[in-house]
Order: structure tokens, then sequence, then C-alpha cells
């Protein structure tokens, strides 16, 4: 076979197309616009910005140069408080969220269900915590029971779509094989899917509760109670070495709240760790 009939035999391969930048562009002009547009109309005071780095050094300084440490009690108070509004805030959320997350999963609720709730999850996470707990605060006043409400409304729209995706990400052989003997939508979640996703779903109970540590302190910002509300008032009477004492107090918490609720999500999710015991080789 000569050269030519191989060269004749082989396929032409036309090459592909040049990707068309015009819309990346567009996309990239808009958002670059968008952002002068924004800095341009905030009318930023660029020497303030400019002194901005010695005055972060000289606040900080007169938080934890001397810190008043006589306050540590009464803080440790309000960080309680906040917690305890953390933890009913979670507790109450993750029931609603659990109760109405499920019947929106696809496979599980019908579509005249599902989509409705799908719908009141977007509307609710489209509403920050603070605007829920002022709507609220005309009901029940300025309470700490405003803020855990607040926080149980704010992640009902959150955490109702993971508790909706989870359990669309379980294998459905087993809620098949209980509708097909009759189950009906509760036994079907009950004994189909809830073995499967519970493990996943009490993890992401915790992370919320995490969450809602962390929202609890800018709630108090409003008056609800806790330690925002002690830290707005410390801040406005200048009283910058008990503002210092507040915030060591609210890191560490935190901090260990995250440590051991994470340690608490990895054991779930991942059982025990498996120890070699001497002996057994």
């Amino acid at each position: 076979m000569t050269a030519a009939t191989l060269t004749a035999a082989r396929p032409v391969v036309a090459a592909p197309a040049r990707p068309r930048r015009l819309a990346v562009r567009a996309v990239q002009g808009g958002a670059t616009a968008v952002v002068l547009a924004a800095v341009l109309h905030l009318r930023l005071d660029w020497a303030a910005l400019r002194d901005l780095p010695s005055d972060l050094v000289r606040y900080l300084g007169l938080m934890f140069a001397h810190p008043d440490w006589s306050r540590l009690p009464y803080a440790l108070e309000q960080t309680w408080v906040s917690v305890q509004m953390a933890w009913l805030g979670a507790l109450l959320g993750v029931v609603v969220s659990t109760v109405l997350g499920v019947p929106a999963a696809r496979g599980v609720g019908p579509w005249w269900l599902r989509l409705p709730l799908r719908a009141v999850f977007a509307v609710v996470r489209a509403v920050p915590e603070v605007i829920i707990a002022i709507v609220i605060l005309t009901v029940t006043g300025l309470t700490p029971f405003t803020g855990a409400l607040a926080l149980a409304i704010g992640g009902v729209g959150t955490h109702a779509r993971w508790t909706y995706e989870t359990i669309e990400g379980v294998p459905p052989g087993t809620a098949e094989a209980v509708r097909a003997a009759g189950g009906n939508l509760f036994e079907t979640a009950r004994w189909g899917l809830w073995p499967a996703a519970a493990p996943e779903l009490m993890s992401l109970a915790l992370y919320r509760f995490e969450l809602n540590v962390r929202t609890s302190a800018i709630l108090g910002l409003i008056g609800v109670g806790g330690v925002g509300d002690l830290l707005t008032g410390y801040t406005q009477y200048r009283q910058w070495d008990a503002v210092g004492v507040l915030i060591v107090v609210v890191v560490v918490v935190t901090m260990a709240i995250d440590a051991v609720s994470g340690a608490i999500r990895r054991r779930i999710t991942k059982g025990a760790r498996a120890r070699v015991v001497e002996g057994t080789e």
C-alpha cells in the first residue's frame, strides 16, 4: 500500500472551534463595573483607610494590654446565655427541619407538596436571623427566647435543605421495598430512609448548633441578651478593658464548642478508631 493510499484512507479530523470568549468577557466587565460603582457610591474615606492599621493596633492595645478580669464571671454568665440560646434554637430548628425536609425530598413526597416546601425554605434562607428577630421581638420582647426563636426559624431554611439533600443521597432500595410492601409516607421515611440518613443528619444537627453559637452573638447586638448585648454596652461606654475580656471568653468558648462538636461529628460519621490490642498479633 502506497503512502498516498494511506493518506487517503486516514480520517480527516477537524480542529475544534475556538471557544467564544465574548460572554465570559461581558460577565467579567459587568462584575468589574458593579464593584467600581459600589466603591464610588460608598464614598470611602481614603484617609481613614490609611490610618486603619495604626488605629487597629491602638484599640487592640486598649483591649488586651490591661484587661479587666473582674468582669470575667459576668462575661461567662452572658456567654452561657448565648450558648443556651443557640442550643434551644438548634433543637427547635432541627426538629422542624427534619419534619418538613423529609417530605421535600425527591422520591418521598409528591410534587405538589415538595415544590411549595422548597419554595418556603428558599424564602426563609433569604432572610437573615437579625431581621427575623426584629420582626418577632414585637411579640416576644427583648428576651433570649426571641433570639432562640430567630435562630430556629432562620435555621429551618438551610437545615431543611441539608435534610432533603441527605435523604435524596440515600440508596433507594430499602425505601422502595417499604413502599412496595404498602408502607405510607411516614413508614417509608422511618424504616426505609432514616436508618441510612441518621448519622449524617445528626452530624448536620451538631453543625447547626456550632453555627448558632456564632450567630447568637450577633443577635445580642439588637438587645435580645447574651454576649452580644454585653459587648454592645461595653463598646458604647468605651470600656475597652472589659471588651478585651469578653472577646477572650467568646473566642475560647467558641473554639472549645467547635472542637467538642467536631469530635462528636467525626465519631458519628466515621465511627470509633480501630485500636491494636497487645498480644493479638
